[in-house]
């Protein structure tokens, strides 16, 4: 599997930026990996819609409790119901998706169980809030190969005073 991963926080005009050059990585996979992606608004959905959209299998990781999805932030939902529509496989992941950590930790878990990892990523270091950056060095440090995807164009929204972005966007590098 190839994992995706990146930036919560990209801009609204980045996205079908993203998508295509993700759509463009994918369609040119040596052999038919499946993508592998935590489920989100944002760039989980980018990613998903490259994957499908260059003939791959598509497999969406849940946050259980237990052994039942938990319930998502209202800002995935509808996100979530199309990523599960193109999904051919849906898998549980105990993690709270409200957590930071526990997202980054999902994120690892994901990035473990695949052979290569699609960071959408400005090459920004981790500032305690994305985790980007780590996850791209966590997934090097196993030896499993990345591919940073920043076109042309792509931004991430503008941190306001004091240090937060002013919109979020859900998603992988939490």
């Amino acid at each position: 599997m190839i994992a995706a991963v990146g930036h919560a926080d990209l801009t609204p005009d980045s996205l079908p930026l993203v998508e295509a050059a993700l759509r463009a990585r994918f369609a040119h996979t040596a052999d038919a990996a499946a993508g592998v992606v935590r489920v989100g608004a944002g760039l989980p959905l980018a990613v998903g819609r490259a994957v499908r959209g260059a003939g791959l299998g598509l497999v969406v990781m849940l946050p259980a409790q237990g052994s039942v999805p938990a319930l998502l932030p209202r800002r995935d939902r509808a996100a979530a119901g199309e990523l599960l529509l193109l999904a051919e496989h849906m898998r549980l992941l105990p993690y709270d998706p409200e957590g930071r950590d526990a997202c980054v930790g999902a994120d690892e878990r994901m990035i473990r169980t695949s052979r290569r990892v699609l960071a959408v990523w400005d090459g920004s270091p981790s500032d305690g809030r994305d985790a980007t950056a780590h996850l791209v060095a966590y997934a090097r440090a196993r030896g499993i190969p990345v591919d940073v995807v920043w076109p042309a164009g792509a931004a991430r929204t503008p941190r306001a005073a004091g240090g937060a972005r002013t919109s979020r966007a859900a998603g992988g590098g939490r």
